[in-house]
């Protein structure tokens, strides 16, 4: 149950409401545009850099300020990027604000929606399985493969998000991945966005967003020998830039 003190309070007027439903129409436009470019523009570079475009529009549609700090953090070369998650719109400011090299690792329930499935894997997105043994089995073999080959990933290691503000335990899939690809783990922070549109909310609100890329962890070192030490390793790092609390910490070891 989430503790009160820690609920964002969002309060939404008339005004609100509109801008909401606007930012809404903005954000449906821009997902036709881009699968419009993934139908019609050759080359999966190609259509990763137009859909970054559409995703971008969004917030400049929007009059959402996005700061955006470290990006010559990332690696020239190829490596695994984990964001902490906390609201719907994580992904579209991934796919906004970062370069369009990477694909991303997304929840197997997005099959079930077919635009959205369509759109995700024409820009090179890999599904996983969260709650079926064997489906989970097949998607590792399937990451293992991308990092092995130097295919630069995203993730959200914790899964999914919920309405309490913090950061959750992490998933190894994403870890385990950058050790077999022997490949850099990039923490990447994003700060704004369960304001804007938190769990259970159906409309948006304007708010400022930030985007912080992290230095990057280099798995050969041997502090971070395991998937578990790599997880943990950058949690921290997140943990000490996102200013919301440790929910391991918080909720005890059951979570």
């Amino acid at each position: 149950m989430s503790d009160p003190a820690l609920t964002i309070t969002r309060k939404i007027g008339a005004t609100g409401s509109l801008y909401g439903v606007f930012l809404w129409i903005v954000f449906v436009l821009a997902v036709f545009a881009a699968i419009f470019f993934t139908i019609f523009v050759p080359g999966l570079e190609r259509r990763r850099r137009w859909v970054t475009a559409a995703a971008r529009s969004v917030f400049r549609c929007g009059g959402i300020g996005v700061s955006v700090h470290g990006l010559e953090q990332l690696p020239s070369g190829h490596c695994v990027v984990v964001a902490n998650h906390a609201s719907y719109i994580d992904g579209v400011i991934l796919q906004a604000f970062l370069p369009p090299r990477f694909s991303y690792v997304i929840k197997g329930e997005m099959r079930n929606i077919p635009i959205v499935h369509f759109l995700l894997r024409r820009i090179g997105a890999k599904f996983v399985e969260r709650f079926v043994t064997s489906g989970s089995a097949r998607d590792a073999r399937v990451l293992l493969k991308a990092a092995s080959a130097g295919e630069s990933l995203a993730f959200f290691p914790e899964g999914t998000f919920i309405e309490q503000p913090g950061l959750g335990r992490f998933r190894n899939g994403a870890f385990v991945a950058a050790i077999k690809g022997g490949i850099p783990i990039v923490p990447v922070v994003i700060r704004g966005s369960r304001y804007i549109l938190p769990a259970r909310h159906v409309l948006p609100c304007r708010g400022p967003l930030a985007l912080d890329v992290l230095a990057p962890i280099l798995p050969v070192d041997s502090d971070y020998s395991s998937p578990a030490k790599l997880a943990e390793a950058a949690r921290q790092r997140i943990l000490g830039v996102l200013d919301e609390p440790d929910l391991i910490v918080a909720n005890g070891p059951q979570m």
